[in-house]
């Protein structure tokens, strides 16, 4: 038996490290009016998109309930010597305190459950969950992974480029007058994580500008242990940036994620993530 991983799916994984390292992913829910769907389980990231962009309601996220870890939690302690659950930050969502009230509810028996807020959300929380599972993996015991959950959790950082303010707005995130502003100016917002809330990391006048703010995030990035472009829908520019990125960033591919409901409710289209472990410049 080893240490099993769990997350949620706001981490953003794709599929094939999913099943490659054995890791758990416990679904949100995103709600469009009356329609509620399990993210990437009864909605695919494409048909959230379209209806993002072409439906007629504004969607919103829903956290899992702690039944829906309950379940999890207990199909592995049946297989595992201890579990890791790693969860989007708790400043962005209640989904870190459904699974402590589910870890409660299971109750520990010979099988520790562990629960980490990770401050974080998309890829930046997927490199620690994905760093962990290979830890567990190499056959590390759970002491050992928590520890590198813990080292790893403040040098996971994360850089957005937003292609219009429209859906910060419709979110509610931002006031009105700010998101007129930017459609008029055409601003590229960019934002980033600090302390596990959703910060401001100023603006673009172009897109091109914004991918050169990304690029460079990576460039004065220091000790960098992982790296991971995430995008809402180009997929051909986040491979362009992927391979840019490999440039600098030679230790292991930079892998690319394709961000999910959490963030892309509030991102919209053409949004492109840079998520790193190590360390950058404050």
């Amino acid at each position: 038996m080893a240490v099993k991983i769990v997350t949620d799916s706001s981490a953003d994984l794709p599929a094939e490290l999913i099943k490659e390292l054995g890791i758990s992913v416990v679904p949100l829910y995103v709600r469009f009016g009356d329609e509620v769907y399990r993210e990437r389980v009864s909605i695919t990231d494409d048909e959230f998109y379209q209806k993002l962009v072409h439906g007629p309601v504004h969607p919103v996220t829903i956290q899992p309930g702690p039944q829906d870890f309950v379940e999890v939690y207990k199909k592995l302690v049946q297989e595992a010597d201890g579990i890791v659950s790693i969860h989007l930050s708790s400043k962005l969502s209640g989904t870190y305190n459904s699974a402590l009230q589910a870890k409660e509810m299971v109750g520990e028996g010979g099988c520790p459950i562990e629960v980490v807020d990770s401050g974080s959300i998309t890829m930046a929380m997927g490199l620690v969950c994905i760093a962990a599972a290979e830890a567990a993996k190499a056959g590390k015991d759970l002491e050992q992974v928590l520890n590198g959950v813990k080292q790893d959790v403040p040098n996971a950082h994360l850089l957005a480029l937003f292609d219009t303010l429209k859906y910060l707005q419709l979110g509610g995130r931002i006031g009105k007058a700010k998101a007129l502003l930017g459609s008029i100016l055409n601003v590229k917002p960019m934002i980033t994580l600090k302390d596990g809330e959703v910060m401001p990391a100023g603006q673009v006048r172009t897109r091109a500008k914004g991918i050169e703010r990304l690029v460079d995030f990576v460039k004065n990035a220091q000790d960098i242990e992982s790296l991971a472009v995430g995008y809402s829908t180009t997929l051909d520019e986040a491979q362009t940036l992927a391979k840019r990125l490999a440039s600098i960033f030679t230790k292991e591919p930079v892998k690319i994620a394709r961000l999910g409901t959490t963030l892309g409710v509030h991102a919209g289209p053409g949004t492109l993530v840079v998520t790193l472990r190590g360390k950058i410049a404050e």
